[in-house]
């Protein structure tokens, strides 16, 4: 699937549902359970950017699948929990690298062993 590999809150503006979204550099051809799966885990991240609540993304991809009309494979739900780390494994290198408040990198300590276990990894 072509999707948005970025899907944080300062990406998307909205109106009652989502009327745009900004910063394509980050278009992925992806799993579609990678794309939602990392949307599980930045859609709630803003300025700084961080990583969604576990229960925020477990909520997040029950509703995605309900909107699809199809759940997901065991096999699938494993590639969208992996993947709910993409970003902010990502923002949490950015802020090693550049010196800032480990933000994300908290958030990925906080949860990566949570996270990695519903992705059977």
């Amino acid at each position: 699937m072509l999707g948005h590999a970025d899907f944080e809150a300062q990406n998307l503006r909205w109106h009652d549902d989502i009327r745009a979204v900004h910063d394509w550099d980050s278009l992925a051809w992806q799993p579609e359970a990678a794309l939602a799966g990392a949307a599980s885990g930045a859609f709630a991240s803003d300025s700084p950017p961080t990583l969604a609540p576990i229960g925020s993304s477990a909520a997040f991809l029950a509703a995605y699948q309900d909107l699809r009309g199809r759940r997901y494979t065991a096999e699938e739900q494993e590639v969208a929990w992996a993947a709910s780390l993409w970003a902010a494994a990502h923002n949490a290198r950015w802020e090693a690298l550049h010196g800032d408040p480990p933000v994300s990198g908290d958030a990925v300590r906080a949860q990566a062993a949570e996270r990695l276990r519903r992705a059977n990894a």
